[in-house]
């Protein structure tokens, strides 16, 4: 019977003659790759995958992306409405603008997730927070993102975000462009990964950090490769610096060179199931995650090292206060990884320290309130130290969620429903201008109706400014539609 791994530190004979006991034995594994070869040479070459080479000089190298879960409502932070306030309590139908309840993208964008369809919220709701003209571009911005609004000059705010599905498997659809009832498909960090080359081979090309998206939402879907096969797939870190990369440390009971003679056996393993399976992708997928794994047990625990870092650079972050904590080192590790060379890190915030994260159906001035508290400081903090580094000029910063909340009120405890119709997020960095306000929504904040842009507008502006045209990405087989690529945001583009 064959030993378990950690018993097999043997020689490479040791290790031959183990595997000519598993099946059909080296000799015949390798003769059986030789005559597969020669078949594949008389045939047509099969097609490969991209070259690891931007197909336009970019204007940037790594992207953060940052989502808040739940749904954050773009009328208490970069949209604000007078008229909410003015007609507050009114119904929309007594309103002079109850033209928006028979507007076409009532139907026309929205595809009902549950069989019973989700009800329009009519009674106006007033504007839960106070707003100010921030910077000098004098942008309104909610007092509840009070840093935020410090840095507004360096940010781009498109206020005329749609999306088609008006529950959580949104999340979904914000990264892969697609409605959940069309199926999965490849995550725009994804497809960011798989076009461009790797900066640093001992780190990823795509990491995820923060609290993950529950299956019926999407899932691993958010940051999952799909067709375009498993090592394109985001990889999750822990929060936790003692242990960033669960199920990848050694062990104390192992010396490092008993794991190096491990990851050599397994690869060898591996790469004779390539041999014999050449067009598998998974296994080529293992290969090269196993590879890096062992490179990364050294890489990935040193982005962790916080206290590498000055102590006013982890005030700045928010790393001194309880409520500003976690989110705070999630962006300071979405740092960190970026300045390593990872290509593209997701950063998610809300289902750690609120099972509804944003979801505000009822006291949305107490959840947004809260919520806003955790993250405004921290996301000022990743603005301003990347900008203090020269950083921000080759980092795209996105910051968004799947769609915003209802003008209307929702029961009788102040709170807004899910709103797919229009809402806002902003990008930064990475040649795109600063201090601007794009598109807008109609008067109630309803329907985005002005340079209105799907959400695979923000997707074709981040590849436009990685260097990458995503029709020139397509994978036989795997037809796109218009839609799925989506086109750059120009007038936010420097």
């Amino acid at each position: 019977m064959m030993k378990p791994f950690a018993a097999c530190t043997c020689g490479r004979v040791g290790r031959r003659q183990l595997l000519t006991q598993t099946g059909m034995g080296f000799t015949g594994l390798v003769l059986g790759s030789m005559l597969h070869r020669e078949a594949l040479a008389s045939e047509e070459k099969p097609w490969s995958p991209p070259d690891g080479k931007p197909h336009f000089a970019p204007k940037a190298k790594s992207v953060i992306w940052i989502f808040l879960q739940g749904g954050v409502s773009h009328l208490e932070s970069f949209d604000p409405k007078p008229e909410l306030n003015k007609w507050a309590g009114r119904t929309i139908a007594e309103t002079p603008h109850k033209g928006v309840l028979d507007s076409a993208f009532v139907k026309k964008n929205v595809v009902q997730f549950t069989a019973v369809e989700r009800k329009l919220m009519t009674s106006v709701l007033p504007l839960q927070v106070a707003f100010k003209k921030r910077g000098q571009s004098g942008i309104e911005v909610s007092d509840w993102w009070p840093e935020l609004g410090g840095v507004i000059d360096k940010l781009a705010v498109v206020r005329s975000v749609w999306t088609t599905d008006n529950d959580h498997a949104a999340q979904l659809q914000f990264h892969t462009g697609r409605h959940i009832f069309q199926g999965f498909h490849p995550s725009i960090g994804s497809w960011v990964h798989y076009g461009l080359g790797s900066l640093n081979e001992n780190v990823p090309k795509f990491v995820v950090v923060g609290p993950a998206v529950p299956p019926h939402l999407g899932g691993t879907g958010v940051s999952d490769g799909n067709y375009l096969g498993p090592q394109y797939s985001g990889v999750h870190l822990s929060s936790d610096p003692a242990n960033p990369l669960p199920y990848a440390s050694p062990g104390s009971a192992q010396t490092a060179a008993e794991q190096k003679s491990e990851f050599e056996f397994i690869e060898e393993l591996n790469r004779l199931d390539a041999e014999r399976y050449p067009t598998d992708p998974a296994i080529r997928a293992r290969i090269k995650s196993y590879e890096l794994a062992f490179r990364m047990q050294t890489a990935i625990p040193e982005v962790f090292e916080f206290n590498q870092e000055p102590e006013h650079i982890r005030r700045l972050y928010g790393m001194s206060q309880e409520n500003t904590k976690h989110f705070g080192q999630d962006l300071l590790t979405a740092r960190r990884l970026v300045e390593r060379g990872v290509r593209f890190v997701q950063v998610f915030h809300g289902y750690r320290t609120d099972g509804n994260g944003w979801d505000a159906h009822s006291e949305l001035k107490k959840n947004h309130s809260k919520l806003s508290a955790e993250v405004d400081l921290p996301l000022a903090g990743l603005i301003r130290d990347l900008d203090q580094r020269g950083l921000l000029n080759e980092t795209i910063v996105v910051w968004g969620t799947e769609f915003g909340r209802t003008p209307g009120v929702e029961g009788n405890r102040e709170g807004r429903d899910h709103h797919p119709f229009g809402f806002s997020c902003w990008m930064a960095g990475g040649g795109l201008k600063g201090g601007i306000a794009h598109g807008a929504t109609d008067e109630l904040g309803f329907h985005a109706v002005e340079n209105r842009h799907y959400v695979t507008d923000l997707h074709a502006t981040v590849l436009r400014q990685m260097g990458l045209d995503p029709r020139r990405l397509e994978v036989p087989g795997h037809k796109r539609l218009d839609i799925d690529f989506g086109e750059p945001i120009r007038e936010i583009i420097a």
